[in-house]
């Protein structure tokens, strides 16, 4: 019988590929998502994209993710399971759930019937569920903002949509873009390939430290500023991971969406192009606050046992 770390693995959709290389996968991704958004940068001047529209270096991870599925091309397809929109129109309630191979553990539990389908019915609305309250977290993180900028300066810095110098369909589509080219190697290809090694929290917290550290120019910035910066990235990482832990499609839109609606929140706002170190000190807390929801949420979920575990609790030993 397989032991309990196999089973676990193929829960998690790892797909019973073996856990030896997914430190060179990660560095791999890292490295080329730091240099191609460099690189991206340093081109930005020469293409006359105007950077407040669309900014190249947002590149970096969609080209680190072409970079590692050109290295290990057996392994790209496991890693962005889930993606984009699910294929074929199966029950709604699988898409909570991982497919093994050979009809392992996964299989067998999605054939499984709940009694007067109470529980089945309510795993499958789980997924839902956080999908509305993913994308409805960036008007938590929004407001919570505001509230500290008429704390800490006594004025909100609010951006009228007709003094931007571009149309704001302009802007929303290419900041949709530009995060779904962050959010497919953030989200989509480096967060479930630490979800092979750690827990959902730790591999959330070292991409959103990643993800900070990414953003080179931030720190450069004064001290608190730059923590600032990195508190918000681990903290929004932590909310997408648990949020998109176990949802098994549209989760480059959900991930983007989610980017998006907090980069116009910042836009219209809080005034993200100042160098101050308020704001951007509100803004994390701000993120760090709007998280707790989430890991409260994750803890009782890790409290409550699963059906598997549930249906044989009072069974032969």
């Amino acid at each position: 019988m397989p032991d309990h770390k196999q089973i676990q693995a193929q829960v998690q959709g790892e797909g019973g590929a073996p856990r030896s290389g997914w430190a060179a996968q990660a560095g791999a991704f890292l490295a080329v998502a730091f240099l191609a958004a460099g690189v991206c940068g340093a081109l930005q001047p020469a293409t006359g994209i105007p950077p407040e529209v669309l900014q190249l270096t947002q590149l970096g991870p969609a080209l680190a993710v072409a970079a590692v599925a050109l290295l290990w091309p057996g392994r790209i397809r496991d890693r962005l399971a889930g993606t984009l929109p699910a294929r074929g129109g199966g029950p709604a309630g699988h898409e909570g759930r991982t497919p093994a191979r050979g009809g392992g553990l996964a299989d067998r539990e999605a054939r499984m019937p709940a009694r007067g389908g109470g529980l089945a019915r309510r795993e499958a609305r789980i997924p839902a569920g956080r999908r509305a309250a993913l994308l409805l977290t960036p008007a938590l993180i929004t407001a919570l903002c505001a509230g500290g900028a008429l704390l800490t300066s006594g004025s909100l810095p609010v951006t009228s949509p007709q003094a931007l110098a571009h149309p704001l369909a302009l802007l929303v589509t290419a900041q949709l873009l530009g995060a779904c080219a962050e959010e497919i190697g953030w989200r989509c290809y480096l967060q479930p390939l630490l979800r092979t090694r750690f827990g959902p929290v730790t591999a959330s917290v070292l991409v959103g430290t990643a993800w900070g550290l990414w953003h080179v120019p931030v720190l450069a910035q004064a001290p608190a500023y730059a923590a600032g910066f990195l508190a918000a990235t681990i903290a929004m990482s932590v909310i997408l991971g648990l949020a998109l832990e176990r949802v098994r499609s549209n989760r480059l839109l959900l991930a983007g969406g989610f980017h998006t609606l907090v980069n116009l929140g910042m836009l219209f706002v809080t005034d993200e192009t100042s160098p101050a170190t308020a704001p951007m000190v509100v803004f994390g807390a701000a993120c760090l606050a709007a998280a707790i929801p989430w890991t409260v949420s994750a803890r009782r979920a890790q409290a409550a046992p699963d059906r598997i575990t549930a249906a044989t609790a009072h069974g032969p030993r």
